[in-house]
């Protein structure tokens, strides 16, 4: 699966770019850069893709990409438009591994944050209480001038590193395969699974999106995604449950309408596959209703796959 080489634009008087958007990139498809991008999602909400990784992002998480990582931000549609219903609010990061010099990583120093560096290979999520912290210093990040951009920038690789609440997202077999002709191929049958994901399709129909014939279209997207597509589907249909589970109020029946499952038993089923909860559970543990459960039970915003290979 080839993304797109994303040259990121450089500013000549900083080592490495910060900048604040309030509506969703013009780069907002499957692309890869160079540069380690560290995001902060302020506000806005959607679906992330990081390698084989397919998760919700919501407000106040915190997402690191290592280099040459492929991965899409898909916001959700109150954030795109030419007139969103809300505004985003996102603080991105980008630098090269060796922007501060080609030995700084290498220093006895700094060998917390290299390690960390090497992981972000995979794509990193900030988890629970760290995330508020390093939202504080994104935001001093992007209010402060000359030397203090690099001791911000070097704080915030400090406490990522010493964390002990950071997931990996892309999964250790994830191989990526280099070919130009994939890039709008794949963002093709994403935006086409986006935006029709509530109803049926058809084999035939998104093989046709894709220009494959129906017959090798599901060995294709297995061997470009590491999972097949109606795992894929589904995957976008609980995570966009989770996410009405959350911020709607909406029924637990009507939500699994909402999202495509005709029967309230098959969304159960599905739901609970992916997530380990009920839908009834998951709302509760995530919003605190049910106080007596240990925190270290309610779900995250996050949702990992049973398996990126069924």
């Amino acid at each position: 699966m080839k993304p797109a080489l994303l040259k990121i634009a450089t500013d000549t008087k900083s080592t490495f770019h910060v900048r604040r958007e309030t509506s969703p990139s013009n780069n907002n498809k499957w692309h890869y850069h160079l540069e380690i991008e560290i995001v902060y999602f302020k506000k806005g909400s959607g679906t992330q893709f990081a390698g084989d990784h397919i998760s919700r992002f919501m407000p106040g998480d915190i997402t690191i990409v290592g280099a040459g990582l492929p991965h899409y931000w898909r916001f959700d549609n109150s954030y795109i438009g030419s007139e969103p219903a809300q505004q985003a609010d996102i603080i991105v990061v980008h630098f090269l591994e060796d922007c501060f010099g080609s030995r700084f990583l290498d220093l006895v120093e700094n060998k917390t944050i290299n390690q960390m560096l090497q992981r972000a290979r995979r794509g990193l999520a900030v988890k629970n209480e760290e995330k508020k912290l390093v939202a504080i210093l994104m935001e001093r990040l992007t209010e402060s001038e000359g030397p203090e951009k690099i001791i911000w920038l070097l704080k915030i690789l400090q406490t990522i590193a010493n964390s002990k609440q950071v997931n990996t997202l892309s999964s250790m077999g994830f191989k990526y395969k280099f070919n130009e002709e994939e890039c709008e191929r794949i963002n093709a049958i994403y935006q086409y699974s986006f935006a029709h994901f509530r109803n049926k399709i058809f084999l035939e129909e998104i093989a046709e999106v894709a220009h494959i014939c129906p017959n090798s279209f599901c060995r294709y997207f297995k061997s470009m995604t590491h999972k097949t597509y109606s795992r894929f589907i589904l995957e976008i249909k609980i995570g966009n449950a989770c996410n009405l589970l959350i911020e709607s109020e909406f029924k637990i029946g009507q939500i699994g309408l909402e999202c495509g499952f005709n029967r309230s038993s098959t969304f159960y089923k599905y739901f609970k596959k992916i997530t380990g909860k009920s839908p009834a559970t998951y709302k509760k543990l995530y919003t605190g209703q049910l106080k007596e459960m240990p925190p270290e039970q309610a779900p995250e915003r996050y949702y990992e796959p049973i398996s990126l290979y069924s």
